[in-house]
């Protein structure tokens, strides 16, 4: 996944990017909302981490106005506000989570998946095509009921894939997903990862769009 942090705290934002980018999704954090606009508005994110008391005002104003304009990207709340009127008031502003802090950043973990796989239309985290059996929660795959053993960056890109069936993805698309790991990204990279998945998973689970990028195939 790539995820927005929206937090100014300068040591749970690290805590929070270090988790996630360990987890092996790309993050961008940025610490005040004009940033967060000025990044939506470059980039597609599979989903939000939204602080509610930022420099430049209040995170609730922002996410009405972002439901506003039709952008359905997941959005979960983090903030220190515990009281039930104010996680009702996040989630009646359009919030799918909320959490209070501090919170365990496992649990943070675990949440932003589960709401990946609702947004997926699958909240099941085990998902089935053709001879691949795919676990999203432990990051496995097995293929005729045997383990295969995906790098970081090739689960990376295939859980994109398994996230989003049927949709394209272009080339640029998918080298975004590549970032988290600070090293730069070749002009080859895309086609040799897609090449390797292949191999490991079949010749059909990816399918080349001419003209337009990669998508899932049928295994």
């Amino acid at each position: 996944m790539r995820i927005l942090l929206i937090e100014d705290d300068t040591l749970l934002g690290a805590a929070v990017r270090d988790q996630i980018t360990a987890e092996g999704h790309s993050i961008d954090w940025v610490t005040r909302l004009d940033e967060a606009e000025d990044h939506l508005r470059a980039a597609a994110y599979d989903l939000v981490l939204l602080d509610l008391m930022l420099p430049d005002g209040r995170g609730l104003p922002f996410l009405r106005e972002l439901r506003g304009r039709g952008d359905v990207t997941p959005v979960m709340i983090l903030t220190a506000l515990d009281q039930i009127s104010d996680r009702i008031e996040g989630l009646n502003a359009g919030a799918d989570d909320y959490m209070v802090k501090p919170f365990d950043l496992s649990e943070l973990s675990a949440r932003l998946a589960a709401v990946a796989r609702r947004y997926s239309g699958n909240p099941n985290p085990l998902v089935t095509i053709g001879n691949l059996e795919i676990d999203l929660a432990a990051k496995s795959v097995r293929r005729d009921g045997r383990p295969v053993k995906l790098t970081a960056r090739e689960w990376v890109l295939f859980e994109a894939f398994v996230q989003h069936p049927g949709q394209i993805f272009s080339k640029a698309q998918l080298e975004e997903r590549l970032y988290a790991f600070d090293t730069e990204v070749e002009s080859n990279t895309i086609e040799v990862h897609i090449s390797r998945l292949r191999k490991k998973l079949g010749r059909e689970t990816i399918e080349t769009v001419r003209g337009m990028g990669y998508r899932l195939g049928e295994g």
